[in-house]
């Protein structure tokens, strides 16, 4: 048997990091595996301004890098590479990663949920020059403020987007595939009745435009009853079609919720004793950096907990 970890922590967005802080500064020496995507979601973000601390925003990137500064400063070990599967029916865990196993006895899992994409190539280029996931994170960027908006969706989070955006788009456009919404009836009447908020119904967006430009200008969208399709500009495009949970590497180990997620049995436990879950992967309401924060720490500490029980 290789080297136990006290604590390993899959995945360093902030759930992760912050779960590092906390269990490196109660000296459990946290592995970090920093997964697909280095720093999370967040270092794919140009200006955070809604994290406490920074009046004047700050840089995804910069943001994560300080994080993990931090943890590492209290001694946490963040190791990149992917884990491949777990096996969490023997103790201690073990995790097979593309750099050897891992065996841990206790696991906090932050590996985020990736936001569901279109598919487009258009899409893609545009990513951060107008393309965005996430309505609170980046809506109230000068580049969004009074010009025309595009949310695609037609669920509770892209209402509460659309409605958002309001405030600083001059007008928002809903696209949405269906005659009428999935919406809960309190948030699809809050945006239909609100007087900035158009509807483009059994619509699907074809491309995005402004690809020469470096920046969106438009969308292309085709009516799915007829197969018409019409141009409608805008700045910016919202997309907001649902999560995806990065849980498959889990391999059905732990229970999940109807969706997807991770699901919890109070606190940040999971279905498996001695598995914590933070982060995105357990959170299907909130999504955002502050609460994945504030999982982690709370993983971190339960972890803590579980380990001096074990004596």
């Amino acid at each position: 048997m290789g080297d136990v970890r006290d604590v390993v922590i899959v995945g360093s967005g902030c759930a992760g990091l912050t779960a590092a802080i906390y269990a490196a500064r109660a000296n459990l020496a946290p592995l970090v595996l920093a997964g697909r995507m280095p720093g999370g979601l967040l270092t794919t973000t140009t200006v955070v301004e809604n994290f406490p601390g920074f009046p004047e925003g700050v840089d995804g990137f910069a943001l994560m890098s300080g994080m993990q500064k931090q943890a590492e400063r209290f001694g946490a070990e963040v190791r990149f590479g992917e884990v491949e599967k777990v096996d969490l029916s023997r103790r201690p865990f073990a995790l097979a990663t593309d750099d050897g196993e891992v065996l841990a006895r206790t696991l906090i899992v932050a590996t985020g949920a990736g936001h569901r994409h279109l598919g487009l190539e258009s899409e893609r280029l545009l990513e951060n020059k107008g393309v965005t996931y996430c309505a609170t994170c980046d809506g109230a960027l000068p580049m969004f403020r009074n010009q025309a908006l595009v949310v695609v969706g037609g669920g509770d989070s892209a209402m509460e987007e659309a409605m958002y955006l309001t405030r600083f788009g001059s007008r928002v456009f809903v696209v949405h595939r269906r005659d009428q919404l999935r919406a809960s009836k309190i948030m699809g009447e809050r945006a239909l009745g609100n007087p900035k908020i158009e509807f483009c119904w059994n619509s699907v967006v074809a491309d995005v435009l402004g690809v020469g430009a470096g920046k969106v200008t438009g969308v292309r969208l085709r009516d799915v009853v007829t197969g018409a399709e019409r141009e409608l500009g805008c700045a910016g495009l919202f997309v907001a079609i649902g999560h995806v949970p990065n849980a498959a590497f889990l391999g059905g180990q732990l229970e999940l919720d109807a969706e997807g997620y991770i699901a919890l049995k109070g606190g940040t436990r999971t279905s498996v004793e001695g598995v914590f879950a933070a982060g995105d992967v357990a959170d299907r309401v909130f999504r955002q950096a502050i609460t994945a924060a504030g999982t982690g720490c709370a993983a971190a500490i339960e972890a803590e907990r579980y380990l001096a029980g074990l004596g």
